[in-house]
């Protein structure tokens, strides 16, 4: 019984909550390993839709159990707003079914206005955040001033934890003309909140070790995309965590040898939320209709994304660097009609040709696409469930980019339905 790692290749936004559903139903145990409400997962099941930000998708599954791993940051405030809102839709959370790790950090009110504040002063420069405090809860942690989650215990702590926090950020509000920060009101805030959530939390490493040893189907999931991630992204426009496969070790408190087979999700063109280089972007009328047909504004924001041509020297890249078995293709629907399509097998950068995204950000962002251009298909593949539905042409397109990216398919999506799934591979029998 292999362990499957999903992980977004590109910028986030591939269409991960549908496949992570469909996962679901062959897994025991669903794990978030990093990030936090500023991912958004859409799951539609029997034509009702979900709408995830920090739960685990398998919540809205019977039977499985969802754990929020140590490499979350945590708002426990959203926490329970999204907990209320799937409850009204029906779906059953409580402490049997949700398990949320003592070891997260915590994001607290005043990160969410931290991270406002720097991106409103930073004009033209900004990043693109989603404004909900990640960033500044991330940098907490590392800097050893947080207060996680098994610190709302002790009343004590809390006080101690804040005081600290406050010693940090109160001169760095005065720095930039902000109000300080109330202690006595933001303790009481913390202190209301904390019974709500401590009977999901756990030891959760534990929890994830017996689950191991008893044989269970683990699936762990990945917010964001390879291409944000801190290290290995477009930085500096990332997210703040390590969204690479090898962090689903160290954000559930599993060792790599609990890894068994990792799989990318990768939309049939490319997407992004935010500032940042995109160097196959189409500001023109096709990346008009890709994100009217894509339906591509983001879940949490509501954004409008980006949209531009298939990069398959950037997917092969976070293949490598994300030790990638295997891919999810997902939305091929979306370009039904094309009379022709695109994909950037290279780049042009002052006369030299490169075959790997590179490192700067001023590179990153003069880099010219080297195309190579395919045959469309007046077809639809809306909704086919085996590649004999499909048109030769877009087999075709498929099999081109597995060998540009050097990685297989392992599943195709063909809508947001999540049956309309070709399996070319069960990624848990791996």
């Amino acid at each position: 019984m292999a362990n499957v790692v999903v992980v977004g290749a590109q910028w986030g936004d591939e269409g991960k909550g549908k496949i992570v559903d469909w996962l679901s139903e062959r897994a025991d145990v669903v794990v978030r390993f990093q990030g936090g409400h500023n991912a958004g997962h859409t799951l539609v099941i029997d034509k009702v839709t979900y709408k995830l930000s920090l739960l685990p998708s398998g919540i809205v599954r019977k039977g499985k159990l969802s754990v929020i791993g140590n490499g979350v940051v945590v708002d426990p405030w959203a926490l329970l707003s999204e907990v209320e809102r799937l409850t009204g839709q029906g779906v059953a959370v409580t402490p049997a079914n949700l398990k949320v790790a003592e070891n997260c950090a915590l994001i607290l009110p005043f990160h969410r206005e931290l991270d406002a504040f720097r991106e409103d002063a930073s004009g033209a420069g900004q990043i693109g955040t989603t404004r909900r405090g990640i960033g500044p809860a991330y940098e907490d942690k590392v800097a050893r001033r947080a207060l996680r989650v098994a610190d709302l215990a002790d009343r004590n702590q809390v006080a101690s934890r804040v005081d600290g926090l406050l010693a940090h950020h109160n001169p760095l509000r005065a720095g930039l003309g902000k109000p300080l920060i109330d202690r006595d009101a933001l303790i009481a805030e913390i202190l209301a909140v904390a019974p709500k959530i401590l009977p999901f939390v756990c030891a959760s490493w534990r929890v994830l070790d017996e689950a191991r040893r008893a044989g269970k189907r683990i699936l762990f999931e990945g917010a964001q995309g390879i291409m944000l991630d801190v290290d290995h992204g477009t930085y500096p426009y990332v997210t703040s965590s390590n969204t690479v496969s090898s962090q689903a070790a160290g954000g559930s408190g599993l060792g790599p040898n609990s890894l068994n087979y990792v799989l990318g999700i990768t939309k049939a063109y490319t997407t992004r939320v935010g500032s940042g280089p995109f160097p196959t972007e189409q500001v023109n009328e096709i990346g008009k209709t890709l994100g009217e047909r894509g339906h591509e504004f983001g879940t949490v924001t509501g954004r409008s994304r980006r949209c531009g041509w298939f990069d398959a020297v950037m997917v092969r890249q976070a293949m490598k660097i994300g030790g990638i078995d295997g891919i999810a293709l997902t939305k091929l629907d979306v370009l039904d009609g094309f009379r022709e399509l695109k994909v950037c097998v290279g780049y042009r950068l002052d006369g030299a040709t490169l075959d790997h995204f590179p490192a700067g950000v001023n590179d990153q962002a003069r880099v010219d696409p080297i195309y190579e251009t395919f045959e469309g298909w007046p077809e639809s593949t809306r909704g086919a469930r085996s590649w004999a539905d499909l048109p030769a042409t877009a087999i075709k397109y498929i099999r081109r980019i597995e060998e540009l990216i050097e990685t297989p398919v392992t599943l195709l999506s063909t809508s947001p339905e999540r049956d309309d799934t070709i399996l070319v591979r069960d990624p848990f029998a791996a």
